[in-house]
C-alpha cells in the first residue's frame, strides 16, 4: 500500500510539472517571437575622432524613441535602443555590427560616416537586417542591397548646388582642392566636386593630399602659398580641417574654406579658433530660426530643453528622422520583421520629418531639398544661404 501511495504522489507531481511547463511555454511564446520591445541598433562612435557624429545621432534617436513610446509605441510594443559604440574605429565597426545583429535588432541606424556604413552594409544585407544611415552622404552605399537606406542629403546633389553658389554668388574663380587620401568620404566628395567646379567655370589651381589623423600640414600649405586662389575646397573631416586652416593662417594665407558635412561639428571652431571664422559647411539640416515651423520647430525646442539651450545640427535631426521612418514603416507593415517592413520603407513618399520632406526614389535614395550652407561665426554655425535643389 505504501508503495502504491508513493506511485500516486509521483504521478501527481509529474502531472503538476507538466501543467506548469505548459503554462510557462504559453507565456514564453510572445517573448520568443520578439518580446515586449522592438530593438533598434545604434552604430556609431561615442568616443574617438568622430564622437560628435555618434553622440549627436544617438541623442536624436533617443528623442524619437521617447516620443514614440510616450504615444503608445509601435504595434503595441515599445522601442528600445541597443548601443553599438565602435569608438570611431573602422576596424572595430564590423564586430559591433555583427554583435548588434546577434542581439536581434530589427534595424540598425548608422553609421554617420560613409566608409563605415559601407562596411556595415556588407554585413547587414546578407543577414537581412535593415540598415538606415543618418549620416552617410557619399556614393556607393544603397547599391549594396535592398536592406540598405539613408535619410541624408546626398553629396551628389548638394556639392554641385554649393559649387554654383560659390561661383555665382561669391564669385570664386580659382580654388585649391584638399583631399584626405584613403578616406572614402573625402575621395568620394572630391570626385563630385571636380566636375562641378569645371561646370561652373572654376579652375583648380592646386591639389593637395593629406591623411586622416595627420597634424602637420606645413608642406601642403607651403605649396599652396605659391598659388593665387579665392578659396579652399576641403573634402575631409573637421579635425584635419581645423588644423589645416590654422597652418594657413600661420603662413599668412587668408582664404576661407568650404566643404561638406564632414566639417560639421563644434570641434571645427573649438580647435580651429580664429582660423576657421568664415569657413563654410553645407548640410541637409540647419536651425533656420526665422523659417522653422511644425515638427522642425518642435524638435528644435525639445533638443534645446534637453541640451542646455544648445541648438541641434544635422546629426540629431537625421537620427530622429531615421527612427521615425523605421517606426512608420513597421506600423504600415504591421510588423517589425525587416524582411516585411523594408518594402514599406522603400515606398516612403512625401514623408514629413524634422529635416524636411523625404521621398525614396527607385534606388532607395532620399530626395531632399534644400541645402543649408552654414558659416562659422564665433563659436557657432550660422545659416549663410538656403540653396534650393533644381532637378
Amino acid at each position: 500500500m505504501k508503495k502504491n501511495r508513493y506511485l500516486l504522489v509521483l504521478v501527481a507531481l509529474l502531472a503538476l510539472a507538466l501543467m506548469a511547463a505548459g503554462c510557462g511555454g504559453a507565456k514564453e511564446t510572445p517573448k520568443a517571437a520578439g518580446g515586449d520591445t522592438i530593438k533598434i541598433g545604434f552604430l556609431g562612435g561615442l568616443t574617438g575622432g568622430h564622437a560628435h557624429y555618434g553622440i549627436e545621432t544617438l541623442k536624436g534617436m533617443q528623442m524619437a524613441v521617447d516620443d514614440i513610446n510616450s504615444a503608445g509605441g509601435v504595434n503595441g510594443k515599445k522601442l528600445e535602443i541597443v548601443q553599438g559604440d565602435h569608438g570611431s574605429n573602422s576596424s572595430e565597426a564590423a564586430n559591433v555590427t555583427q554583435k548588434l545583429i546577434t542581439q536581434k535588432v530589427s534595424a540598425i541606424v548608422g553609421d554617420p560616416t560613409t566608409g563605415i556604413t559601407k562596411s556595415a552594409a556588407q554585413i547587414c544585407q546578407p543577414a537581412k537586417v535593415v540598415l538606415l544611415s543618418a549620416g552617410a552622404v557619399g556614393p556607393g552605399v544603397v547599391e549594396i542591397g535592398d536592406y540598405i537606406y539613408r535619410d541624408t542629403l546626398l553629396d551628389a546633389v548638394a556639392a554641385p548646388a554649393v559649387t554654383r553658389y560659390l561661383a555665382e554668388d561669391l564669385k570664386w574663380k580659382k580654388v585649391a582642392l584638399v583631399t584626405t587620401t584613403g578616406l572614402s568620404y573625402s575621395e568620394g566628395l572630391t570626385s563630385i566636386f571636380k566636375p562641378a567646379l569645371a561646370k561652373y567655370g572654376m579652375e583648380i589651381v592646386a591639389e593637395q593630399s593629406i591623411m586622416e589623423k595627420d597634424t602637420n600640414f606645413s608642406a601642403q600649405v607651403t605649396a599652396l602659398s605659391q598659388k593665387q586662389f579665392d578659396g579652399v575646397v576641403f573634402t575631409g573631416y573637421y579635425t584635419e580641417g581645423a588644423l589645416f586652416m590654422k597652418e594657413m593662417r600661420k603662413q599668412g594665407l587668408n582664404q576661407v574654406m568650404a566643404g561638406g558635412d564632414g566639417l560639421l561639428g563644434k570641434e571645427l571652431y573649438e580647435l580651429g579658433e580664429n582660423a576657421v571664422q568664415g569657413s563654410m559647411v553645407y548640410a541637409g539640416f540647419a536651425v533656420d530660426t526665422q523659417n522653422a515651423t511644425g515638427k522642425t520647430k518642435e524638435f528644435i525646442e525639445k533638443y534645446k530643453a534637453k541640451n542646455n539651450n544648445a541648438l541641434p545640427d544635422m546629426f540629431p535631426a537625421q537620427g530622429y528622422d531615421a527612427v521615425m521612418l523605421l517606426a512608420d514603416a513597421m506600423k504600415a507593415a504591421n510588423s517589425s520583421d525587416p524582411t516585411v517592413f523594408k518594402d514599406k520603407l522603400a515606398q516612403t513618399k512625401d514623408w514629413q520629418g524634422v529635416t524636411g520632406t523625404i521621398t525614396f526614389d527607385e534606388k532607395r535614395e532620399p530626395i531632399k531639398s534644400p541645402v543649408y550652407l552654414q558659416e562659422v561665426k564665433g563659436q557657432a554655425f550660422a545659416v549663410k544661404a538656403v540653396i534650393p535643389i533644381t532637378q
